[in-house]
């Protein structure tokens, strides 16, 4: 076969613009994230994070939104105080509410599979939130009943139930600003 007919190899690096997109993004997960309400009902505190992954995730898709939480975690578990009420370190991901910390990762994950694959649609965005918050959920409430040495129903009603309205809320506000963004990144042909 002659070598002029074969496929160039596909570059798999990523961009200056992608790196700092990337790196903007997880700066803002780090800034929200912090911001925490603790209810009586629950160890777990309500959290701007959520509403950080669902937003980053709707501008950026799968690989980079991916990257940006990876990024986020590392950064709270080497100390930075980028977790819920300011705190860092491994203690708190190992501590009750870390399964919710590492479930952000599945929630970027599935989510931003969605986002890829159908464009960033309403119908298939609002599902892929849905389905990547059961999937954070799960991660947290199975670590949460081994941490707290409770019933996995008991973890899911003290970690769950109490998010369930203003998590809908915050991915209402994240696609309906996230799209936005998202557009104009990619008509600035940065993304």
């Amino acid at each position: 076969m002659d070598k002029t007919m074969e496929p160039a190899p596909k570059n798999t690096s990523l961009t200056v613009k992608q790196l700092a997109l990337t790196g903007l993004m997880t700066a803002v997960i780090c800034i929200l994230s912090p911001f925490a309400l603790h209810i009586p009902v629950s160890p777990v505190a309500i959290s701007l994070g959520t509403l950080a992954i669902y937003f980053v995730v709707t501008v950026l898709g799968l690989k980079l939104g991916t990257l940006s939480v990876a990024v986020y975690i590392l950064l709270g578990l080497a100390g930075l105080p980028v977790f819920t009420d300011f705190s860092g370190g491994p203690g708190k991901l190992l501590g009750p509410t870390g399964g919710y910390i590492i479930g952000y990762l599945f929630l970027a994950l599935i989510y931003g599979f969605f986002v890829d694959k159908w464009g960033g649609r309403l119908l298939p965005s609002i599902l892929g939130m849905l389905l990547g918050t059961a999937v954070l959920y799960a991660f947290g409430s199975f670590w949460l009943a081994y941490q707290t040495s409770c019933s996995l129903p008991q973890a899911f009603w003290a970690g769950c139930i109490p998010y369930i309205p203003g998590d809908l809320i915050k991915l209402a506000l994240a696609i309906s600003l996230g799209t936005q963004v998202r557009k104009r990144l990619k008509k600035a042909m940065l993304l």
